[in-house]
């Protein structure tokens, strides 16, 4: 379908560009949401009518993203999911589920602005691209965890899909014991080299 954008869209276009979309997005986004119209003798004539109006809606909306962008950037919101040893999700944490986090906590962001190009199946910390307006974006970390005590670990940098993680490893344990094994076999030897020594005097006495 064609399309008059009535606002800058990402690899899309300027405002005022004819551009050819999919249907289904032009149907489901773009023309509900007030972006585009669809590209005809009469919508070219209503756009250039009403071209003042836009760029003023247009720079409103830039100046609301701007806002909601300080309060987003950076921020980390948390995801407790199922998952297995390995950090595989059973199920996966979508736009929408994005979506609902941000609006939990007060940020209103539509799931066609979060930048995801899959579902997200895994523990870990993701980074995500909120595109708020054509020209506002912020990043944001999405932490997924099978629990808030995890989350929290994750959040210090800690990677609980590695093996030292699965299997409950401790590094310093394990250093622990490894010393302790190479006491035990050095006092062995000790033992053994004693030995000669006491039957050499065993033989001098007599």
């Amino acid at each position: 379908m064609d399309v008059i954008l009535l606002e800058r869209i990402a690899r899309l276009g300027q405002m005022g560009d004819t551009v050819k979309v999919r249907d289904g997005y032009a149907r489901n986004f773009l023309l509900p949401t007030g972006r585009a119209l669809r590209a005809n003798e009469a919508n070219r004539a209503k756009f250039e009518s009403q071209k003042t109006q836009l760029v003023q809606r247009n720079e409103e909306r830039k100046s609301e993203a701007q806002e909601i962008a300080k309060g987003l950037e950076g921020r980390s919101f948390v995801a407790v999911r199922s998952a297995g040893e390995t950090g595989q999700l059973y199920g996966s944490v979508s736009t929408r589920d994005i979506a609902d986090l941000l609006a939990a906590d007060g940020f209103k962001v539509g799931r066609n602005e979060i930048e995801l190009r899959q579902p997200i199946k895994a523990i870990g910390v993701h980074a995500i691209s909120v595109a708020l307006h054509p020209e506002v974006s912020v990043l944001i970390n999405v932490n997924v965890a099978r629990s808030p005590d995890e989350a929290e670990r994750q959040s210090r940098g800690e990677d609980l899909t590695s093996a030292d993680a699965i299997y409950g490893i401790d590094e310093e344990e394990e250093f622990d014991e490894d010393e302790e094994a190479e006491g035990e076999a050095t006092e062995e030897e000790g033992t053994e080299t004693a030995a000669p020594d006491a039957e050499e005097e065993a033989d001098e006495a007599r």
